[in-house]
């Protein structure tokens, strides 16, 4: 059946012979349906004839050579091709020869729109194609529908508009008064659209088709026998060369609407032939785009939430990317995803091992909630530039960030002190009585983020005030997400400078979630790849950028604090033994206490010891790290 997609149905051809066994001429083979030309005149005894054919054979051989006409009309009538003025014959083709891959033609042409399409009319194409020779005109007196077919396709598509979301400046009064009356229309706008450029692609090699189970978007195509002739069986009949009115890559984006002001429309048609594999995906994709979108513009349930535009973007993007960058996005695609899913599970893991605050800036993590917040609305408040998976990954980030808060302090609701306009307000309390690493990093974190207020609050306060001015929203809630956004993708990479600077005081690394960060930074460059092909808002397609800064100053404070993991860090991390199991030398100690009642006094000796381990193996690690300063 595969090879039968690829290399087309039967192509055998049968012959015509006169009384002396000479050949007459060379026709359609049809196996067990008889060529068009050899058909009975009258049923088979016994046999009834059914208004809808069961099976179909093509009516003329699949290496045919054909001539082809193609007119363009406002009227779904035909009219007399002789009186069809110039300008409208679109296309005019003889001897092209189905079947042969390498033949193609191309007729470029400009027209002068109808009245009537100007008026949201439809403009009609007329196609006429017969063998070599044949009258082509069903308006002639000669014509005969064994050697030519008539058929008519819209060559306009009737779509419903996408509503662009209209903004004002803010401070203008005058513009809160003027709206549109297409806002005040209920329901989806539809309208005329024309695409210049027409792919017209025969498809001989079908052979033999189970006509009431073909596909719909395959079987709108294919034009029966004229006369309705069937085979002696009465259950079977013939079809006319397949002509594929191929829309697939008529994008919406490269479509005019039509409307009085359209004088002038070019046209370009390619005619070419196509292999019956590609003509099944291209004809069955195109028609289920096309009723998604419908059933997005009235409101229908859609998968995944989608607008219908889905098949769309990926048209465009297959168009408008290089093949190259093209391959390379959709291997790391997988990546992307694959690294999305370590990183948020290595971060998970590091703060729940994770047993001090040393290091950790909780400022930060406060902050990037709200950043990450603040970004989330400003996509759905642009849903419509916005891909899912961008979504996606925004809204599983807030979480994670939610839950960080939750590890490293507690988060209570006490009462407000007397006066205060709200009963109770939610506070951040240390777990414990912060060690003197922690009351360290606990200070580097107010000194950063002293600076970052210093430097951030003017360029924001600066920011809000040109956009209120010179730009445009369409609301004041969308300019404050807007100013917001702006501010959090034009310096929201500061947000890890804090924990930058921790490093920088604290002479170490050891506290980063490493893996966590490999992760993201990898995934970093792969949004710097998708930044080129994936539908986004600019702001956040510039955002991508940032964290490669990040990124580098990390690599360096990994190269100059350097981490020893045989061992268990100043920070209580890491070392060869396992999760929860003592030092050797304190177990042994307390095995012998239990033992011996009399030895508590040696467990506190061994204690002192390990301690003291642990102290001047620290303060080697921190000494080393000065000495490399």
């Amino acid at each position: 059946m595969v090879m039968k997609q690829f290399m087309g149905g039967n192509k055998s051809q049968a012959v015509v012979k006169d009384e002396s066994g000479n050949v007459v001429k060379t026709v359609a083979s049809t196996g067990d349906i008889p060529p068009y030309e050899l058909r009975p005149k009258t049923l088979d005894e016994g046999a009834t004839y059914n208004r809808i054919p069961q099976r179909l054979a093509p009516i003329w051989p699949t290496d045919s050579t054909v001539d082809i006409v193609v007119t363009l009309s406002d009227s779904f009538m035909p009219l007399k091709i002789a009186s069809v003025p110039e300008e409208y014959v679109a296309l005019k083709e003889t001897g092209y020869k189905l079947g042969n891959s390498s033949e193609s033609r191309v007729a470029e042409t400009t027209f002068k729109v109808p009245a009537s399409v100007q008026r949201n009319g439809t403009l009609w194409g007329h196609f006429y194609i017969g063998l070599t020779g044949a009258n082509l005109d069903p308006k002639e007196p000669n014509f005969d529908p064994a050697t030519a077919v008539h058929f008519v396709y819209p060559l306009t598509q009737y779509i419903p508009k996408k509503k662009v979301s209209k903004t004002r400046n803010l401070l203008d009064s005058k513009a809160e008064l003027e709206e549109e009356p297409e806002d005040l229309t209920p329901g989806p706008i539809i309208a005329n659209y024309y695409h210049p450029n027409t792919s017209l692609s025969f498809v001989p090699q079908l052979g033999i088709v189970d006509y009431p189970n073909m596909h719909p978007a395959t079987r709108q195509f294919l034009n029966l026998e004229a006369t309705g002739a069937r085979d002696g069986s009465g259950q079977n009949s013939w079809y006319y060369p397949l002509l594929f009115v191929n829309t697939f890559w008529q994008l919406k984006s490269h479509m005019t609407i039509i409307n009085n002001t359209v004088e002038t429309l070019p046209m370009r048609i390619d005619l070419s032939n196509m292999a019956p594999w590609k003509f099944n995906i291209l004809s069955s994709v195109e028609m289920s785009s096309r009723q998604q979108a419908h059933q997005a513009a009235f409101g229908g349930p859609m998968p995944g939430g989608g607008d219908g535009s889905e098949i769309e973007m990926i048209k465009e993007i297959f168009i408008d990317t290089n093949p190259y960058l093209l391959g390379i996005t959709a291997i790391v695609s997988v990546a992307h995803i694959f690294l999305e899913m370590l990183a948020f599970g290595s971060d998970i893991a590091h703060y729940r091992k994770k047993k001090d605050n040393v290091g950790i800036s909780v400022r930060s993590i406060l902050a990037n909630v709200f950043m990450q917040a603040v970004i989330f609305l400003y996509l759905v408040d642009n849903s419509q530039n916005t891909s899912w998976m961008i979504l996606g990954s925004q809204g599983i980030g807030i979480f994670i960030e939610l839950w960080k808060v939750t590890t490293i302090v507690n988060v209570r609701l006490r009462p407000a002190p007397p006066g205060s306009l709200i009963p109770y307000r939610i506070i951040f309390e240390d777990k414990y009585k912060l060690s003197e690493t922690e009351e360290k990093t606990k200070e580097y974190d107010e000194i950063a983020f002293k600076y970052m207020y210093v430097a951030g609050v003017p360029l924001l306060i600066a920011y809000a005030v040109y956009s209120l001015f010179y730009d445009t929203h369409k609301s004041w809630y969308s300019y404050i997400i807007t100013t917001l956004v702006g501010s959090v993708y034009a310096y929201g990479f500061l947000m890890m400078v804090p924990s930058l600077y921790i490093n920088y005081r604290l002479k170490s690394v050891a506290h980063m979630p490493g893996k966590a960060m490999m992760y993201k930074f990898l995934n970093t460059f792969i949004d710097d790849l998708f930044a080129f092909t994936i539908k986004m808002p600019l702001l956040h397609r510039l955002a991508t950028f940032r964290d490669d800064i990040i990124f580098f100053i990390y690599l360096y404070q990994r190269w100059a604090y350097k981490i020893d993991y045989t061992r268990v860090n100043e920070f209580g991390q890491g070392g060869e033994d396992e999760e929860g199991e003592e030092p050797k030398p304190l177990a042994v100690a307390a095995e012998a206490a239990q033992a011996d009642p009399k030895s508590s006094q040696k467990v506190e000796v061994a204690k002192e010891k390990v301690g003291d381990a642990a102290a001047i193996a620290s303060g080697a690690d921190v000494g080393a790290a000065k000495k490399r300063k």
